[in-house]
């Protein structure tokens, strides 16, 4: 028996659009075609591996960050100062 229907990749498995007639748990071959946003009629795929942080980080190859970045990280983020800091200071 071959059925062409429509379902939705959750991340985890495919959920049928309607019900199918087979019982639960029987195996089944599927191929896999994306269909078109009903919305705005692209085709959405995911082609590769989503990029972490760190790949992102290592990538733009900063190597004369100052020592402490990591220590202080909201006072180079946001330009806070540190705590217990004189707001008068110059640096």
């Amino acid at each position: 028996m071959t059925t062409t229907i429509e379902a939705t990749f959750d991340g985890e498995v495919f959920r049928p659009s309607q019900p199918v007639a087979l019982e639960p748990n029987t195996p089944v071959t599927l191929t896999v075609e994306a269909a078109p946003n009903k919305a705005s009629g692209e085709v959405v795929e995911k082609t590769s591996k989503p990029y972490s942080f760190f790949d992102v980080a290592r990538s733009l190859q900063i190597t004369d960050g100052p020592s402490d970045w990591s220590a202080n990280i909201d006072k180079y983020l946001y330009g806070e100062q540190f705590h217990g800091e004189d707001a008068s200071r110059e640096e």
